[in-house]
């Protein structure tokens, strides 16, 4: 079921929530980030990636100092409406490593494939 909602209702259980980036082409998990409302608004005005820092404690635009931006398709909020997916076309790697993902470092894999 695909519903449009008040941006506002995302931010009603925590002023903080996840944004996965997903390669919209591909269906690549490429990182994770937080935004707040103002994040998540700009996100949407600009069709770039906007992210919150909790480390920093402000706003950021993916790609302002790199160059790498984001360039948003779609963004999406999970059933329980406390994740944000941003679907992206990245422009060069999404990671600060100079990986195309975040997601590099293997934990644990299945023997049983």
């Amino acid at each position: 079921m695909v519903e449009k909602f008040d941006l506002k209702l995302l931010f009603q259980k925590s002023e903080l929530i996840p944004a996965i980036v997903q390669h919209a082409e591909t269906g690549e998990v490429l990182m994770l980030g937080f935004a707040n409302f103002e994040a998540a608004e700009l996100t949407i005005k600009t069709g770039t990636a906007w992210f919150f820092s909790r480390s920093r404690e402000k706003l950021w635009n993916k790609g302002e100092s790199s160059g790498n931006f984001l360039h948003v398709r779609e963004v999406l909020a999970d059933c329980d409406t406390d994740t944000l997916l941003y679907k992206c076309i990245p422009v060069g790697p999404t990671c600060h490593t100079g990986a195309d993902s975040c997601f590099f470092n293997s934990v644990w894999k299945s023997e049983n494939e």
